[in-house]
């Protein structure tokens, strides 16, 4: 599978807190108003402008801050599939496998790209490809790989459990 779109870059440490502001943690609770907050605090166009496929490019530490998984989420959401940073908050990391997001550790290619490049995860040769050439990162696990390819953590559990036919509930987070 390849997955192309449009960069995003940040910087380093980019906290929780700007992926999805603090300030909604507790005031949003459905989870279809999420996208539209992604990254605000940060990068006020990023809700406006992104494209499904696009991807974020972050240095190290992406993610740190709070456990909150609604970072994962609002990502998820917004229509991004994948990050790529130098390295991630390991919570983080977590977050976003199980909700479907994949994360790719290859510091290597993150100097070489700037915002708004044509950039291609391709995951079936482990390359990132960007303008300046192709830079390998390490291949998925294969119980990482399962739960990307269901699209999280939940949807893989209801595909092993035969349920995936049966409807889900609405998430919400917080609140009532």
């Amino acid at each position: 599978m390849i997955i192309s779109g449009r960069a995003w870059t940040y910087g380093d440490d980019v906290n929780t807190d700007v992926i999805f502001p603090g300030k909604y943690t507790y005031t949003l609770t459905n989870t279809s108003e999420f996208a539209r907050h992604a990254l605000e605090d940060l990068d006020p166009e990023f809700a406006k402008w992104v494209q499904p496929d696009d991807v974020i490019v972050g240095g190290k530490n992406f993610g740190c801050g709070s456990s909150r998984e609604q970072a994962a989420v609002c990502i998820k959401l917004s229509g991004v599939r994948v990050i790529v940073a130098k390295s991630f908050a390991r919570i983080f990391f977590r977050n976003c496998v199980n909700n479907g997001v994949l994360p790719v550790v290859c510091p290597e290619a993150i100097a070489s790209i700037r915002k708004g490049d044509a950039v291609s995860v391709d995951l079936e040769r482990n390359v990132m490809i960007t303008p300046a050439g192709e830079f390998a990162f390490p291949p998925l696990s294969p119980s990482v790989a399962a739960i990307i390819d269901a699209g999280g953590l939940i949807p893989m559990l209801r595909r092993k459990l035969g349920t995936e036919h049966l409807p889900m509930p609405e998430t919400r987070f917080g609140g009532d």
